[in-house]
């Protein structure tokens, strides 16, 4: 799920950046200290929304730039569990897809790709023995959110399924519709 987070935080502009407007150049250091942050409190950073207000700059004797307490909003991506994401396989193993959604990548166990026995052909494809469903890089998938885990805080983890009905690869589930 996608969010605005509000923070607050004291931001450091250096002299390199005087000649721009304040805002603008607290802006450009908020990019550049958030860019891809990513927090298990509220998720991986996308970018800065706003700026909502800066207070006096202080000085810190030694240090040639001021610092300023801002708050402002930042668009995050925190995936919850059961939410049901719309993706893009990345890459496949002979352990299981790796689909793009949005900011990260979540994985989908070969168990989990769909209701059938799969198997893993060298060509990067999954293939369901009795439906012949495929999986391939490129496909476009709708998945539910099984596991979260932000252990290791630079390399999040998003368990996926596509073994519930709604799910999987969008050609399948208007494949079903027209049976139906």
């Amino acid at each position: 799920m996608f969010y605005k987070v509000l923070l607050n935080d004291h931001i450091r502009v250096p002299p390199s950046l005087f000649n721009m407007a304040l805002e603008e150049a607290i802006t450009v250091q908020i990019k550049k200290r958030y860019d891809g942050y990513i927090s298990k409190d509220f998720g991986i950073v996308i970018d800065v929304a706003e700026i909502k207000s800066v207070g006096e700059g202080v000085l810190i004797p030694g240090e040639g730039s001021p610092y300023y307490e801002t708050e402002f909003w930042l668009y995050v991506f925190r995936p919850e569990l059961q939410e049901v994401l719309f993706g893009r396989v990345r890459d496949i193993a002979d352990f299981g897809a790796f689909m793009n959604i949005g900011p990260i990548d979540g994985m989908i166990h070969i168990s989990q790709t769909m209701d059938d026995f799969v198997s893993f052909s060298t060509d990067k494809v999954l293939i369901g023995k009795e439906s012949k469903h495929t999986l391939k890089v490129g496909d476009k998938c709708r998945a539910r959110v099984i596991a979260v885990s932000f252990k290791d805080i630079t390399n999040p983890k998003i368990g996926l399924t596509m073994r519930q009905p709604g799910l999987g690869k969008l050609e399948w589930l208007e494949e079903d519709k027209a049976d139906k």
